[in-house]
């Protein structure tokens, strides 16, 4: 009887595994599109959607109703677990390139516009002007759940590693749920676990920085076959302008007020978690290649892929020296 017992719980555990299959959900978010393919034994959409609505409730820059848009209004308004966490992330990524990353930068993306238009407009004075307000140090996260800020017209905007976070949410989701084989792609921010639908390793691609203005042209640099990571990639390539011979990019560094101008076109972050990946490719594009590689040098578990161009305006790729062992587990051939 014991024995008829053993055979029925085993067959009972092959039949739940057999009824798993592969589910792809997709939509847009925070501006953007989300890709989310996973082996289930049901559809979670339900669940994703509910779960990425509560996100941009919390974090959105597009939702003038949400808990980020209400505290940048000065209402008296608590945050929650969301906000919380992505403001601890974006405080370590602050401190870590010495105020190269800043979510109180959007009032110098504003004054400069979207492409740029209103450049012209912009002088030392107005800059100046802003500058005293953008300064993630005027922050204060306070135990009974408020962000207080010193200036009034400070403005948080978590853009730079949202979709990062939010790919994490998604991933701890789905692993709650009992799913070990997934890709979560919101924006290009990917985590990835186990194999896709033919037992394979994720194909992910790393977009070749052209320049295409139109962001029609999806041309790819490298194709990695991986597993098991989180990964990130910010650029400078869609979105310049020429000024005295110099290309500047879309990027403004908050500690000065101006587009940055590096030979650094994409930047490709690998970290134990996707917030951080996110919030350091961005942080990549605005320090340059060389303050970039010093950084993450310096810390564990994270690697990059930088795009950059020489001085005949070839592509060139730099990897950090862990990339390869961050990719496969294995040390890159001498």
């Amino acid at each position: 009887m014991k024995h008829i017992n053993y055979l029925l719980v085993a067959l009972m555990a092959i039949s739940m595994t057999g009824c798993k299959k592969f589910y792809q959900n997709q939509g847009s978010v925070f501006g953007t599109y989300y890709n989310i393919q996973y082996k289930s034994s049901s559809d979670l959409e339900p669940a994703i959607k509910e779960c990425l609505k509560e996100f941009d409730a919390s974090l959105s820059m597009y939702n003038q109703n949400s808990i980020i848009a209400r505290i940048n209004r000065n209402e008296d308004v608590e945050t929650n677990s969301y906000i919380e966490e992505a403001y601890k992330a974006a405080v370590y990524v602050s401190d870590m390139s010495q105020g190269a990353f800043d979510i109180t930068v959007a009032p110098l993306v504003n004054a400069w516009g979207f492409g740029f238009k209103n450049k012209e407009n912009i002088t030392k004075e107005l800059l100046d002007s802003l500058l005293e307000f953008v300064d993630y140090k005027s922050l204060t996260l306070t135990e009974d759940h408020h962000i207080l800020k010193s200036d009034s017209r400070t403005m948080m905007d978590f853009s730079a590693l949202a979709k990062g976070y939010a790919c994490d949410v998604i991933a701890d989701l789905l692993t709650e749920n009992g799913c070990k084989n997934f890709l979560v792609d919101i924006g290009g921010e990917v985590v990835a676990r186990g194999k896709n639908s033919k037992g394979e390793k994720w194909a992910i691609g790393i977009t070749k920085p052209i320049d295409d203005t139109t962001g029609k042209t999806n041309m790819l640099q490298d194709i990695i076959n991986t597993t098991d990571i989180c990964m990130a990639t910010s650029g400078n390539y869609r979105n310049y302008y020429f000024e005295d011979g110099v290309r500047r990019s879309h990027t403004i560094d908050p500690r000065t007020g101006y587009p940055v101008h590096h030979k650094l076109l994409s930047a490709t972050v690998i970290a134990p978690n996707c917030v951080l990946a996110d919030a350091l490719a961005t942080t990549c594009m605005v320090m340059g290649e060389y303050a970039a590689a010093v950084m993450i040098s310096q810390m564990r578990e994270v690697g990059f892929y930088f795009i950059l161009t020489d001085m005949e305006g070839e592509l060139i790729v730099k990897t950090s020296n862990n990339w390869v062992k961050l990719l496969t587990g294995k040390d890159a051939e001498e």
